[in-house]
């Protein structure tokens, strides 16, 4: 009988990374499956299996991984560029994209078919700049201001009533809002007002303007434009000059003619001083309708439905095919750090020295980790960086920075001399 050897065969893996892989088997190992429809990106994964023996020494070393993983790796390379390249572009245009369309995403990040976006290729696109946040914000305040905004402002009355100095503004719009000839009528109910200003006496069709040569007080019409001051009615005046005559009468309205003063305290009015007699007959007030406080109310007024964050803006995953030769290597650089975490992470399933008949191998599982680690951090930084100098707000810098140069290197030429 025969005696059994008892030499020990010992290897690392059974399994190496060919050098070369096979198209058949690229879709499959993708776990995401964003680009197998791209037939371009199954092509660029099967040669980063090439790209990856030649990097990693499978000419003159075992490379303990598989096609499929490097594959995986390909994918992930080109989701990570997608996200940076995203995130950039979602950093330039989200003030402008607030409230616009969305999206409805399965689970490979790309719009689902059937959606009024499926097909458009908005990361693609290069929007139009519309400012909607500068805009939603300066409604707001145009509206608390009384100087414009979306929300309707409404007026109403009460008569004044001899050495009574306290009125309910609040029931006197509520008990009128159920008259149909009002035009806050059915508008109101119990929702509570706000009183946006005070006023007795109706704005006159008049102007005051106060001039160099006109002296103070003069009153004119719009025809006469400042009865016959000199600096008003037969000079070209600056523009910047009409506007501190308009504010002047403005606030000469305000602080100058009104002979009474008032508080408002949860839409209770209270007159300083008390009217000793029935003068003037009526008060006016202007005031808006509280919509409740809700902001996520369906309306211009309040809210809409749309974009609202990064989260909602509808950017599917870049398409390969629109990648071009600086965002392609990328990904194969990315794709090879990738592929050192992955192999790190097999030969640290064995301890330091692996013996072999006749020799040992000392692997290097935690070199591999670490050059992973800080090449993906290194290349992540590397695209930031360069995204961060191509924003919207920095391109128009730059734009800036260019005139401003070449305004100064013009200044410096000599102009010719003519001679008659």
């Amino acid at each position: 009988m025969a005696l059994p050897t008892l030499t020990p065969t010992s290897t690392t893996s059974a399994i190496t990374l060919p050098e070369t892989g096979t198209i058949g088997n690229v879709a499959a190992a993708c776990p995401v499956g964003a680009y197998n429809e791209s037939a371009d990106f199954l092509t660029g994964a099967l040669t980063q299996v090439a790209y990856t023996y030649k990097k990693l020494g499978g000419d003159v070393l075992d490379i303990e991984m598989t096609e499929q993983n490097v594959y995986a790796n390909y994918e992930e390379a080109c989701l990570e560029y997608s996200y940076l390249l995203n995130l950039h572009q979602a950093k330039s245009i989200m003030g402008s994209a607030l409230g616009g369309s969305t999206g409805s995403f399965d689970h490979k990040g790309v719009i689902k078919s059937g959606d009024a976006l499926s097909g458009s290729n908005v990361a693609l696109k290069y929007p139009k700049f519309k400012f909607e946040t500068a805009f939603r914000i300066g409604e707001t305040f145009a509206t608390e201001a009384v100087v414009g905004g979306t929300q309707t402002i409404y007026s109403a009355s009460f008569d004044s009533v001899a050495s009574q100095s306290d009125y309910d503004l609040q029931q006197i719009v509520s008990s009128s809002a159920t008259d149909s000839t009002m035009p806050f009528y059915n508008k109101v109910g119990n929702k509570r007002i706000k009183v946006r200003q005070m006023y007795y006496v109706s704005p006159r069709q008049m102007w005051r303007f106060y001039g160099y040569y006109g002296g103070l007080n003069v009153v004119g019409d719009m025809s006469t434009y400042g009865q016959y001051a000199d600096d008003s009615s037969f000079q070209v005046i600056p523009v910047w000059q009409n506007k501190l005559q308009a504010i002047s009468y403005e606030d000469h309205l305000y602080t100058r003619t009104s002979h009474y003063s008032y508080e408002i305290v949860n839409n209770q009015l209270r007159l300083f001083p008390t009217p000793s007699s029935v003068s003037p007959e009526k008060f006016w007030f202007r005031f808006s309708v509280d919509n409740g406080d809700d902001i996520w109310e369906d309306d211009y007024e309040s809210g809409q439905d749309g974009i609202n964050n990064m989260s909602s803006l509808p950017f599917e995953n870049l398409p390969f095919d629109s990648i071009n030769a600086i965002g392609k290597q990328w990904i194969r650089r990315f794709a090879i750090a990738l592929s050192k975490e992955t192999l790190g992470q097999i030969r640290g399933k064995f301890s330091g020295v692996v013996p072999i008949p006749g020799e040992s191998v000392t692997l290097n599982a935690s070199d591999l980790l670490s050059q992973a680690a800080n090449e993906q951090d290194k290349l992540r930084e590397e695209l930031k960086s360069i995204l961060s100098e191509m924003t919207y707000d920095k391109l128009i810098e730059t734009d800036k920075n260019m005139t401003e140069n070449a305004r100064t290197i013009i200044a410096d030429v000599p102009l010719k001399i003519f001679v008659g």
